[in-house]
């Protein structure tokens, strides 16, 4: 659906609360920034509660579930009133999705286990919250390059964000979509396991690397910043000239805008 149908129709002020995660608001501000308005644009009256803070994922990875559990108690404390929570980071949201229910009833906490029932199922992933909750593909964006997607693996895999963001994508006006081969392959990042496990984190990323060149793509895309961290360093130390974007920031794009 089009900016200009929702308005047509009449669709009622749709509000939510910005979750941005610790990572992207320590270094990848921009992404965020860019799913504001990207979303006010689409008339979402949206707020950000200050109190938020990391939502645990990276103690669940590695193990520290004890450790978590003031964040997700903080969590649901921050969220539990919100319509909706929205996030630029499919991990992230998969993490509190899908963890947060098994931390809590492992703590043997119920009014935990209540809070969280009632909060995480309003915790959306950027794309899922803009063609699911919004009901829109088109959001009037202009990016006149060659671009190429890459899945990650919690956006696939946990969330079943399927090709949501690949319809985004199709309808930005003048941009080129380009296959990314064997595209639903790890890039070998996955949080702590690329620092537990570098050889084999770096075998999977020059693998996806690889895969990029193939594409003959001028930018990659991902709604998830950590991996785009990955795969930008590898194409970076190669010199491919290839650069990383959320998808946030290309759908922030208009005509005339800077490239």
């Amino acid at each position: 659906m089009t900016i200009e149908r929702r308005i047509a129709l009449e669709v009622p002020v749709p509000r939510a609360s910005l979750f941005v995660p610790c990572y992207v608001d320590t270094l990848f501000p921009e992404a965020a920034k860019a799913m504001v308005r990207v979303l006010e644009r689409l008339g979402v009256e949206l707020d950000f509660p200050r109190a938020q803070t990391c939502c645990g994922q990276m103690h669940v990875n590695t193990g520290y579930e004890r450790d978590a559990r003031p964040l997700v108690r903080h969590f649901v404390d921050v969220f539990q009133d919100a319509d909706t929570v929205v996030a630029p980071s499919a991990s992230c949201v998969a993490t509190v999705r899908h963890a947060y229910a098994g931390i809590a009833e492992r703590a043997g906490d119920a009014a935990l286990a209540e809070a969280v029932a009632a909060t995480t199922p309003r915790v959306r992933e950027f794309a899922e919250y803009l063609v699911d909750d919004l009901g829109v593909t088109d959001v009037g964006a202009s990016f006149p390059h060659t671009v190429t997607y890459h899945p990650a693996c919690h956006a696939v895999r946990l969330l079943g964000i399927g090709d949501r963001p690949l319809r985004l994508l199709r309808n930005v006006a003048g941009l080129r979509l380009r296959e990314l081969p064997r595209a639903e392959q790890c890039c070998g990042f996955g949080g702590t396991f690329a620092v537990k496990n570098p050889e084999i984190s770096a075998a999977m990323l020059a693998d996806k690397v690889a895969d990029v060149l193939q594409a003959r793509a001028e930018v990659v895309v991902a709604a998830d910043e950590s991996c785009l961290m990955h795969i930008g360093g590898g194409l970076a130390r190669q010199r491919t000239g290839v650069r990383t974007m959320h998808l946030a920031e290309v759908l922030d794009r208009r005509e005339g805008g800077t490239a």
